[in-house]
């Protein structure tokens, strides 16, 4: 038995063995090197999966299975992409009448028409409902500025005036 079996491995083919032995650690070693910079660079606890990853096979395929989605760098700049949008979106508003979304210079809604803003009488700017005077131009605002003299021209008329004496 020793004769035939020793027939059958001949120094080529234990070369061949020892070279796929050595493969299959370099692969084994490389795997858990992988596994440790993987889960470093998406977060997570890279010492313990390294450790994991230590199990043949097994350790790798749990690794894979159980990863965190998405690289840390990747997250990052998903959260700057949304909080640019949410910027962005701050440039816009939304009818009070439709709820329909417009921007901060319109003056009509584009839905339902609705009168969002004044203009300027002078300049032609779009002004806030609550100004009494265009910022660009300067000028007063045509209907604001009697409406806020109006509650001051009546408490004058309803106060009692004194009376001199002679």
């Amino acid at each position: 038995m020793s004769e035939l079996l020793s027939q059958l491995i001949t120094p080529e083919i234990q070369m061949a063995f020892t070279v796929v032995v050595v493969l299959l650690v370099i692969l084994y070693i490389l795997s858990i090197v992988w596994v440790a910079r993987d889960a470093y660079l998406r977060g997570t606890y890279w010492y313990v999966w390294g450790i994991v990853a230590l199990v043949p096979l097994v350790g790798v395929i749990a690794y894979c299975l159980l990863r965190p989605p998405l690289l840390l760098i990747d997250r990052d700049e998903q959260e700057l992409e949304v909080a640019l949008k949410q910027r962005q979106l701050m440039h816009y508003g939304e009818c009070a009448n439709c709820g329909y979304p417009v921007e901060a210079d319109y003056v009509l809604c584009p839905n339902c028409h609705q009168r969002l803003k004044n203009l300027c009488s002078h300049c032609g700017h779009a002004l806030e409902p609550s100004w009494t005077v265009c910022p660009y131009c300067a000028s007063p605002v045509a209907g604001q500025r009697q409406a806020r003299r109006a509650p001051q021209v009546q408490a004058q008329q309803r106060a009692p005036r004194p009376q001199r004496s002679e």
